[in-house]
């Protein structure tokens, strides 16, 4: 059977995921090592059992058993990582629609840190950001319903709803004295994902805000429109921005770095077995017929964002220019439980970079580290704690992990230090040994 792999970034979304079709092979144990396993095993389903009738009989009130059974597959889930997950019937739909790039609701990424919901960041154009929410804030009621004790797809539920209907969040945020209470108009939400414009007459600056089943078409367009506006010859680059880009489909994480691309791997996805290990490819065509490219990340940029700044790096196709990104590099395969039965969402391999860098609970360092200069009122809320700091999280591998770095975008171009320093070396205004990449140092194809 065909399932759905999906590397999705932080989980929720009122939303964002990452998707791709493998077949996911069983594998069986063989002895009496496994008759050993499967005896212990049957007396754990056994203990479960009978916890199961004991709650049904005996709790106070008469239980729900669809329920009791959805919250015993959360807990064993939970157990595993931050990523994996049981979605019911309706958050299957929902995660099917969001990953199309069209959905209802507010339009906010989100995660839940300590039993609260915590803002990854609100999607542009939204009623959210329009309404003045901002990354890592945390919510704490829903039309002053506390959010403690709902679970994340219970959060993510209530503030959808039917269009042109309110919803009142209440949020603490670091900094404030008091929570901050915002009311907010319900809207569909389709996702631009690609927006791009020029930079003077000579750089083209593209920012990809998610990987949905819109992205590559839209950098297709965005590259095509910039070139025939500003002249193939006067071109001087292009700037990929993936600030606070929080993820999405894993082919489209490829396509996107293809469209760079004339050879060469783009990504490898390792599970437990080695015939499970999958590598994907560059196909000959760069759309941008080799102009210089420079991408900028920050500790927002996970998943699908780590995969095109990590194979355009290790192929000295681009600069990366920023601070060091979120390190989220593992994937989770969707797989559909049947009919009315909603999915599991289960991490299933690591993913590697084409010479071979784990991200996970590292994240990608960028060849030019450039810091943004911070308002004082906002200072408390420019870091971003990264993979590592969840808990749960799967090990880094090898080396040291790496928690926290700036999340901070300034909202006026002309104080955006990385983007500035961008357009400065694509101009040739500013050097660094950085710029251009050497081709020659790059992972053998």
């Amino acid at each position: 059977m065909m399932r759905k792999t999906s590397l999705m970034f932080l989980g929720a979304i009122a939303g964002a995921g990452l998707t791709l079709l493998v077949t996911q092979p069983h594998t069986a144990l063989v002895g009496s090592t496994a008759k050993a396993a499967s005896s212990d095993t049957y007396r754990q389903l056994n203990l479960f059992g009978d916890v199961f009738e004991r709650v049904r009989a005996d709790y106070v009130e008469k239980p729900d058993d669809s329920k009791l059974v959805e919250s015993a597959i959360n807990g064993m889930l939970a157990g595993l990582d931050p990523h994996s997950s049981y979605m019911d019937p309706k958050s299957f739909r929902d995660m099917q629609v969001q990953t199309r790039g069209e959905f209802g609701g507010l339009g906010i990424e989100v995660t839940m840190e300590d039993g609260l919901v915590k803002v990854v960041a609100p999607i542009d154009e939204t009623p959210a950001a329009k309404a003045g929410v901002m990354a890592n804030d945390i919510i704490t009621k829903l039309d002053d319903e506390q959010v403690q004790g709902l679970t994340l797809n219970q959060a993510v539920d209530k503030m959808r709803g039917p269009v042109n209907t309110k919803i009142k969040l209440t949020i603490m945020r670091k900094g404030a004295d008091k929570p901050i209470e915002v009311t907010i108009m319900r809207d569909v939400i389709r996702v631009k994902s690609v927006r791009s414009h020029s930079e003077g007459d000579d750089i083209g600056y593209i920012r990809v805000t998610q990987f949905n089943e819109q992205t590559t078409d839209g950098l297709k367009k965005a590259i095509s429109d910039l070139t025939s506006q500003l002249g193939a010859d006067k071109i001087k680059g292009f700037v990929v921005d993936l600030r606070n880009n929080p993820g999405g489909l894993l082919d489209q994480a490829i396509s996107v770095s293809d469209a760079f691309l004339e050879k060469g791997e783009i990504v490898s996805t390792r599970g437990r077995n080695a015939e499970e290990t999958q590598r994907f490819n560059a196909r000959p065509g760069d759309l941008t017929k080799g102009k210089p490219v420079i991408v900028l990340i920050n500790g927002g940029s996970a998943s699908a964002s780590e995969i095109v700044a990590g194979a355009l790096q290790d192929h000295k196709r681009a600069t990366l220019v920023g601070t060091r990104s979120f390190g989220k590099g593992s994937v989770q395969t969707i797989i559909p439980l049947g009919s009315g039965n909603g999915a599991l969402r289960l991490t299933t391999a690591r993913y590697y970079t084409p010479s071979g860098r784990s991200i996970q609970a590292k994240g990608i360092t960028p060849d030019i580290e450039v810091l943004q200069d911070v308002p004082d009122d906002l200072k408390a809320r420019t870091d971003t704690k990264g993979e590592a700091s969840l808990r749960g999280h799967l090990k880094a591998e090898g080396t040291t992990e790496e928690s926290g770095s700036q999340s901070y975008v300034p909202p006026d171009e002309k104080d955006d230090r990385a983007l500035k320093e961008a357009i400065d070396l694509l101009r040739g205004t500013i050097t660094d040994a950085a710029f251009p990449p050497n081709p020659k140092a790059a992972v053998p194809n």
